[in-house]
């Protein structure tokens, strides 16, 4: 195993994510997609040893990898084909959980803490259209989906998949759902609280080290519910709160990021998350950010002001994505950060800009626990 980052296991102490010397964990993460899209098995596989492509990742100066799965693989659990996997011939004939798995082993035997996070209830990529993959649970939809999916099957294939690390202390957390929004994106913070409450607890019963991730609701964007409702859970000290900021984001409002000035994007990032580090409440971990290689006028705005703005606050941070290629027709990533080698960096604006990030700590000693309920 290459060198330690973190002594686990991770907790939080007020807005922190610190480790078990106390010392703080900023969560500096890179998805690495794949597991959630239709082909069921992370993405390069086929073109690197996962070996590989994680030490690139920690050498890129990330800490963590969000590994992002689908419901439809847990439920599943195919065969990957021979073709996706030539670069690890140890892995021909593996199921897709198995080969899920030692993908975040490769990463954990890099010294990187890896995230588990469920992606989307029917494999492919998530667009927001679906409303089947609206919520963590369909079965409302009836016939409608193509992949039906009861909150207690939501629960049991968390149950699955968490099984497999339980004696992994590196990997570290489980973001429990990608983007809750249900349809048309009016999905109410009460349900999703209770929900997420439901599965921090039975997750909790298998690992109680875990940290307990809860994404926003409108697409990950607004977490403000959480003042009135946080969630508590019987364990203290592991839930961290997490939103995703995009060029198009911005809910409830006809301007996006894109075309907002820095002081009315500040107010909206206040308003949905930031305020539970201004109050020193729960960390916040930006799961998704990212733009084009090449970004249009109105991207590069949004990339200016967040960029900025993550600066000022110091939050946790993920980029979307690592990916040179989409899984659906083998699309080109124009967010990669490498290319179809998997090996070649494209080392840009983007990565000089997270870097500045990744060596931002403004947090003091962090050795004693809050008593914050989280």
């Amino acid at each position: 195993m290459s060198d330690p980052l973190f002594q686990p296991p991770l907790r939080t102490s007020g807005r922190y994510i610190v480790d078990a010397t106390g010392r703080r964990f900023k969560l500096v993460s890179v998805n690495w997609y794949g597991g959630s899209d239709e082909l069921f098995v992370p993405g390069g596989l086929d073109i690197r040893p996962r070996t590989e492509i994680a030490n690139l990742i920690r050498s890129l100066g990330f800490n963590s990898v969000r590994l992002p799965y689908s419901d439809e693989m847990v439920i599943t659990n195919p065969i990957i084909a021979e073709t996706l996997l030539t670069a690890n011939p140890d892995l021909v004939g593996m199921h897709a959980i198995d080969i899920f798995v030692a993908v975040a082993e490769a990463c954990t035997e890099a010294g990187l803490a890896v995230i588990i996070n469920d992606h989307i209830t029917q494999a492919g990529w998530c667009d927001g259209k679906n409303p089947c993959d609206a919520a963590w649970s369909n079965t409302h939809l009836g016939p409608l989906c193509r992949v039906r999916q009861s909150e207690d099957q939501w629960l049991e294939n968390w149950a699955t998949i968490m099984r497999r690390f339980i004696d992994n202390p590196r990997v570290v957390g489980a973001d429990l759902r990608n983007e809750p929004r249900s349809i048309w994106g009016m999905q109410n913070w009460d349900p999703w609280a209770k929900a997420a409450t439901r599965a921090g607890e039975r997750l909790h019963a298998l690992n109680s080290n875990w940290l307990i991730i809860v994404e926003g609701i409108k697409s990950a964007n607004d977490v403000s519910g959480a003042r009135q409702q946080p969630i508590i859970l019987r364990v203290p000290n592991r839930v961290v709160y997490s939103v995703h900021v995009f060029s198009w984001s911005g809910w409830g409002s006809l301007s996006p990021y894109s075309k907002r000035p820095y002081a009315s994007f500040v107010l909206d990032m206040v308003r949905n998350w930031a305020w539970l580090l201004e109050s020193d409440v729960a960390p916040v971990w930006v799961a998704e950010i990212g733009t084009s290689q090449e970004p249009g006028e109105g991207d590069k705005h949004y990339w200016e002001n967040l960029i900025k703005y993550l600066e000022i606050v110091d939050a946790d941070f993920g980029y979307w994505a690592l990916n040179p290629r989409k899984p659906h027709k083998n699309e080109k990533e124009f967010w990669a950060l490498v290319e179809d080698d998997w090996k070649t960096v494209v080392d840009d604006f983007r990565l000089e800009d997270m870097r500045k990030l990744m060596s931002l700590d403004k947090s003091e000693s962090k050795s004693q626990d809050k008593s914050e309920s989280t």
